[in-house]
């Protein structure tokens, strides 16, 4: 059973779905707008709508993508797209069958997540540390305790840095020991404070309360930007720019670096996995796994280059 629905609706019907009934952030809709939206593009040139394509033209767009270079991770991110996609229309019966049931995911190496070690996270935060001290610059000083805080609730939390820059002002209100995160797919969970982010964040605070075109933001960073809160690339820019100060290669330093090395930093000083996975945010373990890999490897490595027997 085919559905005469265009390409366009079912896509946007799909969207909804995800986003009323999954909470699927908008980020992640905007990622399976783009991998539908071109994957129609394509199915448009093999004279076929997507709605009604079939596994052989779902098999062709994936080829293609191989063709053109693609990392078989982004193919395999197409993949899942279309998979949510057409078991969609299967539910609602706008397709009789599902074309991608029966098409595996390209094999993909799964590559070690960077990290830095934890004296050169050290360093990072002594130079971010450094740099808050009061000044008669009160712009310059707001904008370095902004930026300490951001480091030290990042490092001591290992929040993604959406999660971070998004968060509530209420959040911190009630209890500063722990802060309420809200996830992916809207999921909140707790995450513990450390002292040290704590006195940062209470001296960030207490600025950012003097501030009058602040007092009645609703976020902890506000920003004079489209989402009334500091961009992530903001962050980021930031970031690498006190990395450089410190005498830190800026290439190797980001806010997801900063999260791979709070869990890893973790589990090495014997942290549980699962407490982990459950401050990470994870709805998979397997996904915080790859830390453990992670240490397994670098074990290898050391033995392969240190012991005499090595050779």
């Amino acid at each position: 059973m085919q559905n005469n629905l265009s390409t366009d609706a079912a896509i946007d019907s799909f969207l909804e779905m995800m986003s009323a009934e999954r909470g699927a952030a908008e980020n992640t809709l905007e990622s399976y707008r783009r991998d539908l939206e071109t994957a129609a593009e394509f199915m448009a040139g093999r004279k076929t709508g997507l709605v009604s394509a079939n596994s052989v033209d779902i098999k062709a767009c994936l080829d293609e993508m191989n063709i053109q270079g693609f990392a078989s991770t982004s193919q395999a991110r197409r993949l899942s797209s279309l998979r949510q996609f057409f078991r969609f229309l299967y539910t609602e019966g706008m397709r009789s069958d599902d074309p991608t049931g029966i098409i595996d995911a390209p094999k993909k190496n799964q590559a070690l997540p960077k990290i830095m070690s934890e004296d050169t996270v050290s360093r990072l935060l002594a130079q971010a540390e450094t740099e808050a001290q009061p000044q008669e610059d009160m712009s310059g000083y707001f904008n370095a305790v902004r930026l300490h805080a951001l480091l030290e609730l990042l490092y001591a939390t290992g929040m993604r840095v959406s999660e971070l820059v998004g968060l509530p002002e209420k959040t911190i209100r009630s209890n500063q020991r722990f802060l309420l995160v809200r996830g992916k797919g809207a999921k909140e969970r707790m995450v513990p404070l450390s002292v040290k982010a704590q006195n940062v964040l209470q001296l960030y605070v207490g600025l950012r309360d003097r501030v009058p075109e602040w007092q009645d933001s609703p976020w902890l960073f506000p920003a004079r930007s489209e989402s009334g809160y500091l961009a992530r690339q903001v962050f980021a820019r930031d970031l690498k720019a006190l990395a450089a100060r410190a005498g830190i290669a800026a290439a190797a330093v980001s806010p997801h670096v900063l999260r791979h090395a709070f869990a890893s930093h973790l589990l090495q000083n014997g942290a549980d996995l699962r407490a982990v996975q459950q401050l990470l945010g994870h709805s998979d373990i397997s996904t915080t796994q790859i830390y453990t890999h992670m240490l397994e490897e670098r074990l290898h490595q050391l033995v392969a280059t240190h012991h005499p027997l090595a050779d």
